[in-house]
């Protein structure tokens, strides 16, 4: 039975990013680039000013009146001209006029009828050479770099790209997933259970979230616990690039999915089928020429644990993102006290709190690993080491945020 940290090595191992394919700018938000991307145009495109005020050449000392000649607008051409001892109005972004080394800001000015571009204007304080003129290309130049293979692709940097005229952008393909649940005793969340029965709840957590990470989940159904029908359904998961099957990975005399997965025909091959946490000891990973396939535990809070530890880090890895076991867990201070742990990993739901600067953690201990409700709740997952004694109120712990 391998540790979190050896389970997640196997799987790293072996985590790659799928093929590149090219979406629209506000498709790509959300998603990792997959090439370097170039500026295309000049930001700005030319000296530009940076306040609303008056264009000045040289040195000007306070007290001084200057005629005002005109005024210059943002989206005005570039050309207009400043002549010695005179002042322009202009306006934020529009284009510096040649002649002009600073702009000082209106606030700094007495000006009257100059801010429709005539009479005069008094300046009130001094202004260095330089000040307030954005500089052609101070931003981006045609042809530099723009944004980065491997970064995140934001709203804001869709702006960006709509600044650059660039209306495609090449990204990591995300994955396919199919999601499969097993057990006789399994009726879909829309039936109404008979006795014995219980509702997927695995099918409508993995499919949020699965869109969380903007993957639409594919629903296989249910399989009953029979091999040569979990078979077939399986065989039709395998054409995703990850398959979620929930239930059937235990110890019970009608848990078949190690079995179907061994079969030689699928060309499955384990890379572990326990792991030293609790819950979500008994979970199966599996490599196949096309992709991956998960045997996560019937127990719903176990289910929730070893996807939010172990699946979901590989899907990440796998659209481009950087990811790992436990990556992302901060340190908190309890406001509630922590069991002891035995010879597994603990990792209870609990509730979390920022408050100044420092991150409260409360914890919700389940009944058990079927605690689907509080489990459901939990903002963040608490670690409780192995063979760790019981923590105290205000004592340090690490918390991953869900």
């Amino acid at each position: 039975m391998l540790s979190p940290e050896d389970a997640w090595s196997a799987i790293a191992t072996e985590a790659e990013t799928l093929g590149i394919e090219q979406v629209s700018r506000a498709a790509a938000v959300g998603r990792v680039l997959a090439e370097d991307l170039t500026a295309t145009v000049d930001v700005p495109a030319h000296d530009v000013s940076a306040m609303d005020g008056f264009a000045l050449g040289g040195d000007v000392d306070a007290g001084t009146v200057l005629p005002v000649d005109g005024i210059v607008a943002a989206g005005d051409p570039p050309g207009a001209e400043l002549r010695p001892g005179a002042a322009l109005r202009i306006m934020t972004g529009a284009p510096a006029p040649a002649g002009a080394d600073r702009v000082i800001p209106i606030e700094q000015t007495e000006f009257g009828a100059a801010a429709a571009g005539t009479g005069t204007v008094r300046i009130v304080e001094t202004v260095p050479a330089g000040s307030h003129i954005r500089r052609q290309a101070e931003v981006t130049a045609a042809g530099g770099p723009l944004l980065a293979v491997g970064e995140l692709l934001t709203p804001g940097g869709a702006g960006v790209l709509a600044t650059h005229g660039i209306h495609e952008a090449p990204v990591y393909r995300r994955p396919t997933v199919a999601t499969l649940s097993t057990g006789d005793e399994i009726v879909p969340a829309e039936a109404e259970p008979g006795p014995g029965q219980l509702r997927d709840s695995h099918r409508d957590f993995l499919r949020a979230a699965l869109s969380q990470l903007g993957i639409e989940a594919r629903s296989l159904g249910i399989a009953r616990d029979d091999p040569v029908e979990l078979r077939a359904k399986v065989e039709r998961g395998l054409d995703s690039d990850v398959l979620l099957i929930s239930g059937g990975v235990s110890m019970g005399e009608f848990d078949f999915v190690e079995q179907v997965l061994g079969d030689t025909g699928l060309g499955c091959r384990f890379l572990f089928d326990a792991v030293a946490i609790q819950p979500g000891k008994p979970l199966v990973a599996a490599r196949h020429d096309r992709g991956w396939v998960f045997g996560l535990p019937g127990n719903p809070a176990s289910a929730m644990v070893t996807y939010w530890l172990l699946v979901r880090p590989l899907l990440r890895r796998m659209t481009g993102l950087a990811d790992g076991f436990w990556q992302g867990a901060l340190r908190g201070r309890l406001k509630g006290g922590l069991p002891f742990a035995k010879g597994r990993d603990r990792f209870l739901p609990c509730r979390l709190e920022f408050s100044s600067g420092e991150v409260l953690v409360d914890p919700r201990p389940p009944l058990g690993s079927h605690d689907l409700v509080a489990y459901g709740a939990g903002a963040g997952l608490v670690r409780v080491p192995k063979f760790s004694a019981p923590a105290a109120v205000g004592e340090s712990c690490e918390v991953l945020p869900l």
